[in-house]
């Protein structure tokens, strides 16, 4: 009871960290992780939404909703996917990349000052006992 109590209690404090870092640009955590991976991927920054949502570890259904809500924001665009013509590849737009551009620094500022308690050899440690619990 003690570890899962500690991790719902981790989990409560890095979420109102990061959301805070997020609401500061006028963001969730939804947005920057969609931002975020198309930025992962390299130039030119495009995904289909099936590799979103298995990135995100969520729904095709949810990713549509996210990507209904950026697209129409102006962060992304969809566009046919030349490798399979009935398919689509979202792409980051411009806004999106300066958007994600503004917001990573503080955002690994913030993952920094959370784990700033932690040496080096401690948090590698804390990574692969949280790894084998989520997998």
């Amino acid at each position: 009871m003690a570890v899962i109590g500690r991790l719902s209690r981790a989990a409560t404090v890095v979420d109102a960290a990061l959301t805070e870092t997020f609401t500061r640009h006028g963001i969730d955590a939804s947005t920057f992780d969609v931002l975020a991976s198309l930025v992962r991927q390299g130039a030119p920054y495009r995904l289909t939404p099936v590799e979103l949502a298995t990135q995100a570890m969520v729904t095709s259904s949810a990713v549509a909703q996210r990507l209904n809500r950026l697209e129409s924001l102006g962060y992304v665009r969809r566009a046919a996917n030349p490798a399979d013509g009935r398919g689509k590849i979202v792409e980051l737009t411009a806004e999106g990349k300066a958007l994600l551009d503004r917001v990573l620094p503080e955002h690994l500022a913030t993952e920094r000052r959370l784990l700033e308690r932690f040496t080096d050899e401690e948090r590698v440690a804390l990574a692969d006992l949280l790894a084998r619990l989520a997998d």
